[in-house]
C-alpha cells in the first residue's frame, strides 16, 4: 500500500513523501491518526503539482535572498553601544542589537538568523557576523561597534 505522509515520522519518512507500507499499518494506524493519506492517482497528481509550485516559489525566494545579501555584503553596519574607559563596552553586543542596526539600515533580518563571532564583543571595533537569509544563501557581513 502506498501512502502520502502528512507529518514527519521517525524511521518511516518525511512530510510530503510517498512511501510503501504494509496494508494493516496504513489502514489501522497511519490513515486514522491523520498521519497519512492513501496515495491514489489523483493524490499523486496533486502532490506532483504541489511540489512543482513549491520548487518555483523556493527558487524565487532564493533569488531575492541572494540579491539582498549582495546589497548587505557591500555595507558596514554601525552598532551603537555605551562605552567606558579604554574603549570597553558596558555588557556585550548580541544579535538583537545587530538585528536592530540592520533594521534601521532597511534590512529586515530575524535575529535567529544572525550568528555573532564566538569571542565576546566587549570592545569598539570592526567585526564580522554570519547571516542566513535562505537555506542556500548565507555568508558574512561586517559591522562596527561605535560609541553611543
Amino acid at each position: 500500500m502506498e501512502v502520502l505522509l502528512k507529518k514527519d515520522i521517525d524511521r518511516l519518512g518525511n512530510k510530503d513523501e510517498i512511501i510503501s507500507v504494509k496494508n494493516g499499518f496504513g489502514r489501522n494506524f497511519l490513515i486514522p491518526k491523520g498521519m497519512a493519506v492513501l496515495a491514489t492517482d489523483s493524490v499523486k497528481k496533486m502532490h506532483a503539482e504541489t511540489l512543482k509550485q513549491r520548487a518555483h516559489k523556493d527558487n524565487q525566494m532564493k533569488e531575492e535572498a541572494s540579491k539582498l545579501f549582495a546589497k548587505m555584503s557591500k555595507q558596514t553596519f554601525k552598532v551603537p553601544a555605551k562605552v567606558g574607559e579604554n574603549g570597553k563596552i558596558f555588557g556585550s553586543i548580541s544579535n538583537i542589537q545587530l538585528a536592530d542596526a540592520l533594521d534601521k539600515a532597511g534590512f529586515k533580518i530575524e535575529r535567529k538568523n544572525i550568528t555573532l563571532p564566538t569571542n565576546n564583543l566587549k570592545s569598539v571595533g570592526k567585526f564580522e557576523a554570519d547571516v542566513v537569509l535562505h537555506k542556500e544563501v548565507s555568508g558574512k557581513i561586517s559591522f562596527e561597534i561605535v560609541e553611543d
